[in-house]
């Protein structure tokens, strides 16, 4: 433990499993208390099981529903004060299927989840955020490429570097950094499970198609992600702003 982040507060969605569960952890071990949410009540509290309850507070919720945002960011700054970090990581995903065949349904869902979460969680924290603080948006490889059969994800992914690009401008005068994370293939169970809906479109099984594609020959790790997420926290990244950071593996490059 180095206290990169003694006395901040953060706040992290989709806190469950993943990276967010790992940035979670990375956040709390670094010293600062941490407001984690997620829409999965079971796995949350599974999540923070072993956790310091009096460093880490959970609470369930749907980022994309209005009422539930403003209520989670009541509740953490009645409890700790002003927020030091956001990390917006919430995100969900759909069939791999033609743009022509998407259920309309489902690109709803995952644009309100990816797009309106961002922006409802950037809109009622900012107010409540300290001079300094640090928003990390969760973008993707597809946020700054096209990827067939998969419209609704990647249309969510850039429109948070949209986002993440607009909002950085209008935070600067305050000191706020706003930066996205653009994660490759993650070895983690959101990324298991979109490659067994690739694996019959491809032919083959998707998770060693990627690492042969990967320069560095493999998936990364939630924690490898929690620790670039722990530097756009801190105040390490003082001057990083408007910023895409491609956690990749060299994939993109």
């Amino acid at each position: 433990m180095s206290d990169r982040l003694k006395g901040k507060r953060a706040f992290v969605t989709a806190a469950a499993v993943g990276i967010g569960r790992a940035c979670a952890v990375a956040f709390a071990r670094e010293g600062a208390t941490v407001f984690a949410t997620d829409i999965d009540e079971g796995k949350l509290e599974r999540a923070a099981a072993g956790l310091d309850p009096n460093r880490v507070m959970t609470i369930a919720a749907d980022v994309a529903k209005t009422d539930q945002v403003k209520a989670y960011v009541a509740r953490t700054v009645a409890t700790w004060g002003k927020i030091d970090v956001l990390f917006s990581n919430a995100g969900n995903d759909g069939p791999i299927v033609p743009t022509t065949e998407y259920p309309e349904e489902i690109f709803d869902a995952i644009i309100a989840t990816h797009v309106r979460g961002c922006f409802l969680g950037c809109k009622y924290v900012i107010p409540q955020m300290n001079d300094g603080g640090s928003i990390i948006i969760t973008s993707s490889i597809t946020g700054v490429k096209g990827v067939a059969g998969n419209c609704s994800y990647v249309a969510a992914k850039h429109a948070l570097m949209g986002l993440m690009r607009g909002i950085a401008k209008e935070v600067a005068k305050r000191g706020i950094r706003v930066n996205t994370i653009n994660p490759g293939p993650i070895d983690n169970e959101f990324m298991r499970t979109a490659e067994r809906n690739m694996s019959g479109l491809l032919g083959r099984d998707a998770g060693d198609f990627f690492d042969q594609m990967i320069p560095l020959g493999r998936h990364g790790k939630p924690e490898e992600i929690a620790r670039a997420v722990l530097f756009l926290a801190s105040d390490h990244s003082a001057y990083t702003s408007g910023s895409a950071l491609m956690l990749d593996g060299g994939l993109c490059a």
